[in-house]
C-alpha cells in the first residue's frame, strides 16, 4: 500500500479528532487509537491528555466482565441457562423482578443478565418518580462509597421491572453488578483478583485495573483521564464506585487492543465460546446486543450506508468504545470522556471508518 496516501489518511483521522473536540464545547479531551494489521496502520491521537493517558473505561468494560463469566463457563463452573438464584441470595433478589404482582426472580436466567433480557431496572440511567437519580446523588455526594448490593437495593426501592424475563430489551446495568455477585459467589474471590488473574495478567493488560478496588500490574505514569458530567469533572469523586460489573474499570487504548483481539483471535476463549456471546437481542433499529458485546448494522440505521461499515465490540455513556471492523480488519478504541456521548462518538467512528474505506 502506498506510504504516501496512509499518511494522508492518519492526517484526515488526526484533524477530524482536533476538529471534533474544538467545535464541541462539551469536550476537554478525547483519545483515538485506530490499528489495522490488514493495512499496516498504529494510528494514536490524543486531544487534551497524552495518547497513553489511562481513562474510565465506563460500559465497554461490560465486555471484559461477560469474558470472563465465558471463561467460567468454559470451566464448566457455570452455564447460560442456570437461574440466577443459584447463586445470589435471596433477600438480594427479593422485590426486584416483581412484576404486575408476579414474581420472576425464579425465572431470570443468566443469558438474561448478559444480553439485557431480564426485565430489571436500571439503577445507572432510570431517574424514580420522586427523588433524585443515582447520577445526581453521585454529584452531590462525591465522597460516598457505593457497594454493588447498595446499588440492586436502589433499584428495588425506587424503580420498576419492564417486563418479564426474556420478553423484551432494557439496558441494565443492574444486572450487571449481580452478575459480578455471582462471579465473586462461584469462584470465592473479589470480583477485581478474578479479572486480574484471567485476563488483566494474561494478556499482559498491565496498566487495566477495577477502580478503588485494585492496582495496575504497572502504574501508569499518567492520572486517570480526567471525565465529565456536564461541566464538573467527576474523575476524583469516590461515588464514581456506583460502576462496578458493568464498567468500573481504567485502562488505556492500547492494553483494550490486547483485550479485543485476544477475544477476536481465540486467544481468551475458544472460538464456539466466543460465537455463544453472540446471542443477539435487538437493542435498537440496527444495533443489538448479545452477552456484552453490541453490533452495529449500518445500513439498517441508514441506508445509503455500506455493509462494510458493520462493527462489533462494546461502548460506554461517556463515549468511551472499543470497536473491531471485519472489512479493515480495524480495531477503534478510545473515549471523549464526556457523560451523554452514546450517539455522538458512533457518527464520529462513521466518519473514520469512511477515511479507512479510502485505502
Amino acid at each position: 500500500m502506498n506510504q504516501r496516501k496512509k499518511d494522508q489518511a492518519e492526517q484526515k483521522v488526526r484533524a477530524l479528532l482536533d476538529k471534533k473536540v474544538q467545535k464541541d464545547k462539551s469536550l476537554r479531551n478525547a483519545i483515538l487509537l485506530v490499528h489495522s494489521e490488514k493495512y499496516g496502520i498504529h494510528w494514536k491521537f490524543a486531544c487534551g491528555v497524552g495518547v497513553d493517558h489511562t481513562f474510565h473505561v465506563a460500559s465497554t468494560g461490560k465486555t471484559i466482565t461477560s469474558a470472563l463469566i465465558a471463561k467460567l463457563f468454559e470451566q464448566g463452573r457455570i452455564d447460560y441457562e442456570d437461574p440466577i438464584s443459584k447463586f445470589l441470595p435471596k433477600d438480594l433478589l427479593d422485590g426486584l423482578f416483581v412484576f404486575q404482582g408476579f414474581d420472576y426472580a425464579g425465572n431470570v436466567l443468566v443469558r438474561h443478565l448478559l444480553n439485557h433480557t431480564s426485565g430489571t431496572a436500571d439503577y445507572f440511567t432510570e431517574k424514580p418518580k420522586q427523588g433524585k437519580s443515582i447520577i445526581e446523588l453521585a454529584i452531590d455526594e462525591p465522597s460516598r462509597f457505593w457497594t454493588p448490593q447498595e446499588t440492586i437495593q436502589w433499584t428495588k426501592e425506587n424503580l420498576e421491572p419492564h417486563f418479564p424475563p426474556g420478553e423484551g430489551f432494557f439496558y441494565s446495568d443492574t444486572g450487571y453488578q449481580m452478575l459480578g455477585l455471582i462471579l465473586e459467589e462461584i469462584t470465592g474471590n473479589p470480583l477485581h483478583l478474578s479479572l486480574h488473574q484471567e485476563i488483566f495478567d494474561p494478556l499482559g493488560m498491565k496498566h487495566t485495573y477495577q477502580l478503588f478496588y485494585s492496582d495496575p500490574t504497572q502504574a501508569s505514569p499518567f492520572p486517570m483521564a480526567n471525565v465529565y458530567i456536564g461541566e464538573k469533572d467527576v474523575a476524583p469523586f469516590k461515588s464514581l464506585s456506583v460502576d462496578w460489573a458493568g464498567g468500573g474499570l481504567v485502562s488505556t487504548t492500547e492494553d483494550l487492543l490486547l483485550f479485543i483481539r485476544a477475544l477476536k483471535n481465540s486467544a481468551l476463549l475458544k472460538e464456539a465460546t466466543f460465537d455463544r456471546m453472540k446471542n443477539w437481542a435487538r437493542f435498537a433499529k440496527g444495533i443489538d446486543y448479545g452477552y456484552g458485546l453490541m453490533s452495529f448494522r449500518f445500513r439498517d440505521l441508514f441506508f445509503l450506508l455500506p455493509n462494510k461499515y458493520n462493527m462489533w465490540g462494546n461502548s460506554g455513556s461517556i463515549g468511551s468504545f472499543m470497536y473491531y471492523v471485519p472489512e479493515f480488519d480495524a480495531y477503534v478504541i478510545g473515549t471523549f470522556n464526556q457523560m451523554g456521548y452514546e450517539k455522538k462518538h458512533v457518527m464520529f467512528l462513521l466518519k473514520v471508518l469512511k477515511i479507512l474505506s479510502k485505502l
